[in-house]
């Protein structure tokens, strides 16, 4: 092991709408298997319901599931106090009424040792950025419709 303490790596976030509130859990298990392998740690995880009328409320997991065959007791409490009252106000926003959300703060475990690495060698990060997932699969959609 390295005697160089440990490095955060970036901070991200998604906001993941449930249209209907309705969650069929596909995705958890390559949710906690990232966290598993230590590729991510997730930092804040909070459910929201947006009501037909606009009002939003925060929802229990078991609001979310309406089954016993998602089990999600696992994020239970997860919570660092990065995600405020603004940023839920924000993130409520952009849903649609009816409609669910998970907000999930995540730490990308991966990339701190690489950062401390390369700062250690002289290396500075000059820009970084994300290309929106929407506009790679637009561009690839163009790409293919000209092949």
């Amino acid at each position: 092991m390295s005697d160089q303490p440990n490095e955060p790596g970036p901070i991200d976030y998604l906001v993941i709408e449930f249209p209907g509130s309705r969650m069929t859990g596909e995705g958890l298990p390559l949710l906690i298997d990232l966290v598993d392998r230590g590729i991510i740690r997730i930092l804040d995880l909070i459910f929201v319901k947006k009501d037909l009328d606009g009002s939003v409320r925060g929802a229990e997991l078991a609001d979310l599931t309406g089954d016993d065959h998602l089990d999600l007791a696992v994020f239970e409490g997860v919570s660092s106090g990065l995600l405020g009252q603004d940023e839920i106000d924000d993130a409520s926003g952009i849903l649609e009424p009816g409609s669910s959300a998970a907000i999930l703060v995540y730490e990308n475990v991966w990339a701190g040792p690489l950062a401390a690495a390369l700062r250690r060698g002289g290396a500075r990060l000059v820009a970084d950025g994300r290309i929106p997932v929407q506009e790679i699969l637009a561009s690839l959609d163009a790409a293919e419709s000209k092949a």
